[in-house]
Parts: C-alpha cells; sequence; structure tokens
C-alpha cells in the first residue's frame, strides 16, 4: 500500500495540470466586452444604403475577436483582430486592407460602447490628428460604428457611420 500511495499522489498531479492547461486563458469578463459585435451583418449606411458585410467571431482559443469585411463597393476587404491586452490593461484592434493601408487602434468599453483610438499623427499641414472609432450595443440588437477624424482636438470628420444589423439564419 506504502507504493501505491504517492503513484496515486502523481496521477491526480497529472490530471490537475492536465485540467488546467485545458481552461480557456480568455473567457474572462473582459474578454468578453466586446462580444455583442460578434455575428454576421450587414452593414449599411446612414442614408440606409448598403456599405457592405461583416463577420466577427472569435478565434484563437477565444483570445481574439476577428473580423472579414466585405465593401458593397466591388474589390475593398479588410480584416482586423480585436484583443485585449492584459500587459497595457486596454483593447487593441489591427487592421489590414487589400489596399495597404493599416490602422491600430486601442481603447476600453465605456457603458454600452467600445471606445478606441490611434497614436496622435501630423498632417502634411503640420497639424495633430487621430481616428476614434466607436461600437456602440444598441437596445434594438444593431451596432453602429462611427470612425472619426479628429484634427486639433476641434476639427471632426466622419470617415465611416455603418449600422450593423444581424443576417438572419
Amino acid at each position: 500500500m506504502k507504493n501505491v500511495l504517492p503513484l496515486f499522489v502523481a496521477l491526480i498531479f497529472t490530471v490537475s495540470l492536465s485540467a488546467q492547461s485545458n481552461q480557456c486563458i480568455c473567457c474572462t469578463e473582459k474578454h468578453s466586452e466586446f462580444d455583442f459585435w460578434i455575428g454576421e451583418w450587414e452593414v449599411t449606411n446612414p442614408d440606409g444604403s448598403k456599405a457592405g458585410k461583416n463577420k466577427i467571431e472569435k478565434v484563437q482559443d477565444s483570445c481574439v475577436l476577428q473580423e472579414n469585411w466585405i465593401s458593397a463597393s466591388p474589390g475593398y476587404t479588410g480584416t482586423s483582430n480585436n484583443f485585449y491586452n492584459y500587459k497595457t490593461k486596454q483593447w487593441e484592434q489591427i487592421w489590414i486592407d487589400n489596399k495597404g493601408s493599416s490602422l491600430h487602434l486601442k481603447g476600453n468599453k465605456v457603458g454600452n460602447q467600445m471606445i478606441m483610438r490611434t497614436d496622435d499623427e501630423t498632417n502634411a499641414e503640420g497639424k495633430t490628428f487621430f481616428h476614434r472609432v466607436t461600437w456602440t450595443d444598441n437596445e434594438d440588437g444593431t451596432v453602429r460604428q462611427l470612425w472619426e477624424t479628429i484634427t486639433d482636438k476641434t476639427e471632426i470628420s466622419i470617415a465611416f457611420d455603418g449600422l450593423y444589423k444581424r443576417v438572419e439564419e
């Protein structure tokens, strides 16, 4: 019986380590803050015209929200990876499109909105600007995405204003 006890303890320890390695590291409340954006969407412009289609899904063991955008304007697509960064305690998005453009946003959820922005940059006229993108989780199940470019902290221009409606299955 004395020889069986160490084997039993080793077996329990091994099973415990195995169970811990199968735990979902990114299944936390913080990692779920942007889940309202998950789904397949038809996206319209403020005038009701079609802007495009978007599919957002959790990948990488629920650590990344991956976006796959197809514009209603032929030939334009893009992908973003969105994740909660433990080190900086904020959400980040890295967007890359098929035209070679990229955008790196950082921010957090405030109420029913995910608000992210780029670092400050300087335009050709020497003015400071940044991009701010706000996703609003509306009570009716839609999501509004508003992308603003803010110059010298006062001039605001809208780069994109889309209303996301879930695709019926």
